[in-house]
């Protein structure tokens, strides 16, 4: 936020006399009572290139990548040198002291007056829905202090309900920077609930439809209803969504297969685990017994890659020792929400598995695994893995972990590297629908995975992550419902990684504040919210036209200060 510390400034722009115009100001500047500078404050948010100027003549050109703030040399208040003062009232009186300095409202100050629509006080329950609209959840790991605060504050009110400015201050200062990006539109989706309720109507669609089977080879799977449908989705910035039955635990089975390799790629780097598995999509079923003609499996995302692919983690160590690595590891994708274990899965796919113990001889004769591995217990925890239980809600985030570039987006953790990311969504691209993955890629045009026990995860690169789940499956085993909702998406939404973001007037952008078209802005503002930010009732800023500055229209926005006073 740009705010002008220095109240004689704004007197004197704001009510300058007819006998002394705006442009006489600025050429007399010595006639102020002080001379002013700039100084950096908060680094965190940046700004590009503005440039203010007068009848042609240059007022302020902060740099690019730097926010300004413009203070008195004398008689302000520099909040850097103040000590930090633990007691209310101490910090109570100087704020007071800061705002009869001319400084303008702070943060919190601004974000109480958005919500509180001119009232004094607000009840607790209005800022709660005011923050779920924005996609966030009060169960959000990152504004965790900020809910205990409001916990504390509302039990020490008369009422327990309503909050004044000062003790709205007090529960949100120490998550303000998450809550102003939140409040005013600048995360990935900035109009959440318009986007929302697209996702509810193709949510609607998909149900509808009737067809595809429930697998019936794995028993524990076999059980599931039919008419279970769930859709959660968790952005890169923690905005989350969900509808039908996302709270229903299942397994992972095949979705487990892009993560496992992603852990393999952290753990011992891309050179190192293409020396046992391929890139390529083999063209057959995932679980053929046949190698490419280097005697490897084809890809991580059929099974016989995927049970080398077990075998390369944590290579020397017990299974226990791995299945608790490799939870762990799931559980930071998941920003820590569930993530269990059936074991009643695990018996019935160990009992029906085979096919996958076929694999595993063919894989021990074709020396396939590192030396030294035994091949029995690698199919246990390949089994073990398979079992690994989520709901639709936990995926999601896991989902978001490999759109965000391997850092977790609801608790900010680095839990993959970007090369682990990078390979694992190229492979869910072209290897990750079994033998759809072609059709998928040219329709949809979205890295995924799909499972046996009917769910598909889905990642929008830079954007989100999605699960799907509903049972009932086609016949090469892709989820009916889900694959009809991802198709919907892509025609709804220019997510198709294909689709041009620029000409393509067809789709709507989410990424973009209304929808379709991105506002001239530098860094977090526009020119109106600038004007909004300094307080003044009248319009004083005016987009200038490329011709009147000479500038390339392309890298530098240029505004001019208008109406001001009564000077002519």
């Amino acid at each position: 936020m740009l705010q002008f510390r220095a109240s004689v400034v704004l007197k004197e722009l704001i009510q300058t006399s007819p006998k002394r115009s705006f442009s006489h100001i600025i050429r007399h500047k010595k006639t102020l009572p002080n001379a002013y500078f700039c100084s950096a404050a908060y680094p965190d948010v940046r700004i590009s290139k503005l440039k203010t100027v007068c009848n042609g003549r240059p007022f302020i050109q902060p740099l690019a990548g730097r926010r300004f703030l413009c203070t008195k040399t004398e008689g302000a208040i520099d909040p850097a040198a103040e000590p930090v003062k633990k007691d209310e009232s101490v910090q109570e009186a100087t704020a007071d002291k800061r705002r009869k300095a001319g400084i303008l409202p702070s943060l919190e100050d601004l974000l109480f007056y958005s919500i509180a629509e001119g009232q004094e006080r607000i009840p607790a329950h209005k800022f709660i829905t005011a923050l779920k609209a924005t996609g966030l959840r009060t169960g959000d790991p990152r504004l965790k202090e900020c809910m205990d605060m409001l916990k504390v504050t509302l039990k020490s009110t008369s009422d327990g309900v309503m909050l004044d400015r000062h003790l709205f201050k007090k529960c949100v200062q120490s998550n303000i920077v998450l809550l102003t990006q939140a409040f005013r539109k600048k995360f990935v989706i900035p109009d959440f609930q318009p986007f929302a309720s697209h996702i509810d109507t193709l949510y609607e669609k998909a149900r509808k439809l009737a067809g595809g089977l429930v697998a019936d080879y794995i028993p524990q799977i076999a059980k599931f209803s039919p008419d279970l449908w769930a859709v959660s989705l968790c952005t890169v910035d923690g905005q989350r969504h969900t509808v039908g039955d996302t709270k229903v635990p299942f397994c992972l089975q095949s979705c487990v297969k892009p993560l496992k390799y992603a852990i393999a790629v952290h753990d011992h780097g891309t050179e190192y685990v293409h020396q046992f598995i391929g890139k390529e999509p083999s063209g057959l079923r995932f679980n053929k017994l046949f190698l490419n003609e280097d005697d490897k499996p084809h890809n991580p995302m059929v099974n016989a890659g995927a049970i080398v692919c077990t075998s390369l983690i944590k290579q020397g160590a017990g299974n226990a020792e791995k299945f608790d690595y490799l939870m762990n590891f799931l559980k930071k994708m998941a920003g820590n929400e569930y993530v269990g274990f059936s074991n009643a899965t695990f018996q019935s796919e160990r009992e029906s598995g085979d096919r996958n113990f076929a694999i595993g001889y063919y894989l021990k004769e074709k020396k396939c695994f590192p030396d030294g591995t035994d091949m029995t217990s690698v199919l246990d925890l390949y089994f073990q893995l398979c079992s690994i239980e989520v709901t639709c809600e936990s995926a999601s985030v896991m989902a978001a972990t490999l759109a965000n570039g391997g850092f977790c987006p609801i608790t900010g953790e680095r839990v993959l590297s970007p090369e682990a990311v990078r390979d694992t969504l190229s492979l869910m691209h072209s290897c990750g629908m079994y033998d759809f993955s072609g059709q998928f890629a040219f329709h949809v045009g979205l890295p995924a995975k799909s499972g046996v026990a009917g769910g598909i995860l889905l990642v929008v690169p830079n954007v989100m992550g999605i699960m799907c789940w509903s049972p009932p499956l086609d016949k090469l085993g892709n989820s009916v419902r889900g694959i009809q909702f991802c198709t919907d998406l892509v025609s709804l939404f220019n997510f198709h990684n294909y689709d041009n973001l620029r000409h393509f007037t067809k789709k709507l952008d989410p990424r973009r504040e209304g929808g379709d078209q991105r506002q001239y802005t530098f860094g977090p503002l526009d020119y109106e919210s600038l004007q909004k930010e300094l307080a003044l009732k009248d319009t004083v800023w005016t987009k200038v036209s490329p011709t009147e500055c000479n500038e390339d229209s392309s890298t530098t926005v240029v505004y001019r200060m208008e109406n001001v006073g009564d000077g002519n």
